[in-house]
């Protein structure tokens, strides 16, 4: 299974309007770009290259047309309660995005997030990941799923509903649980803590997932279901591996070299080795949870961007009002 592409169905009307880059390019003519080249080096994840000219081009679009829908949302809210004669009530507006390992998620929400936050109707703009809502390693290791780390069953996804439940029900201090990407598991006590944002940006692999029967109260509940925005970033399979194994590099020399890590026994291996390590672990775990729950989830987005080889997007599918 490769990358999302109108060709494959040709034959099937699609939801979505394809934007090639050039044309989306043009829209940046119209909108601010209030970051500079400072803030996004500060912002590019670890792996995925972002320049001013590429937020220029993608992001700044992006967060306008984003803000255009957050308006109308917040404008049918206003004239419902005006309808229903009840008291201005505050509904958090929520953006989730979801892709594979490697393609650039964390860039992207950060990006996101700086730039909607300047946006004088949206100044409080919080960010999540799904990874503070992974099962603790010593329950992955209870049940017997440690090496399907990432896949759905591995979260707290009744945690992370309940929690979403919460942010449209306008609730205050909220707490989110802290993940540490250095000791690979939840940090016990440590929590992030969200009140009442403007916009919330969920950002995981398998925010995207349809509704399954909850094992709680018997109904069928998904994390979309609580989204009014969503964003799922796309790239080739090839270039998903290359860009995984360059990473895996990077960190062999920064966070697996930390005592801490949960890899550090890594760094004992040989450049060869440790390539071949990175290109087992996609094909056995991330490769399958792509093909199996990730990507099959893509269609569900209001907004697909896809990336070629160099990280850089060329499409923008939009699914049609």
């Amino acid at each position: 299974m490769n990358s999302f592409s109108t060709s494959s169905a040709a034959a099937v009307p699609s939801p979505y309007v394809s934007i090639p880059s050039a044309q989306w390019r043009k829209l940046a003519e119209t909108t601010e770009l209030p970051l500079s080249d400072h803030d996004i080096r500060n912002l590019a994840s670890l792996g995925d290259p972002v320049d001013l000219a590429e937020v220029d081009a993608i992001y700044r679009p992006l967060s306008a047309l984003i803000q255009m829908y957050a308006r109308r949302t917040m404008h049918l809210l206003a004239e419902e309660n005006a309808f229903l004669n009840r008291a201005d009530t505050k509904t958090p507006w929520i953006i989730g995005i979801a892709g594979s390992v490697a393609v650039g998620k964390s860039t992207a929400a950060r990006l996101l997030q700086e730039l909607m936050k300047r946006w004088e109707q949206t100044p409080n703009v919080d960010l999540i990941t799904t990874d503070g809502f992974l099962l603790p390693n010593t329950q992955l290791e209870q049940q017997g799923i440690m090496h399907r780390k990432g896949f759905p069953e591995s979260y707290d996804r009744h945690g992370l509903i309940n929690l979403l439940s919460a942010v449209k029900a306008g609730k205050r201090n909220l707490k989110v649980p802290i993940y540490d990407h250095v000791t690979y598991d939840i940090v016990p006590g440590e929590f992030l803590t969200i009140d009442q944002p403007d916009i919330l940006i969920v950002e995981g692999l398998n925010v995207l997932q349809p509704p399954r029967l909850s094992s709680t109260d018997g109904e069928f509940r998904a994390v979309s279901d609580y989204f009014d925005f969503s964003i799922y970033l796309d790239a080739s399979e090839n270039s998903l591996e290359k860009w995984y194994i360059e990473r895996f590099r990077k960190l062999r020399s920064t966070a697996f070299a930390d005592d801490r890590s949960f890899f550090k026994n890594y760094m004992h291996l040989t450049d060869a080795e440790a390539d071949q390590l990175a290109r087992d672990i996609w094909k056995s775990i991330n490769l399958p949870n792509l093909r199996e729950n990730i990507a099959p989830t893509r269609t569900r987005a209001t907004v697909i961007l896809h990336k070629n080889d160099d990280h850089v997007i060329n499409e923008i599918m939009l699914r049609k009002l």
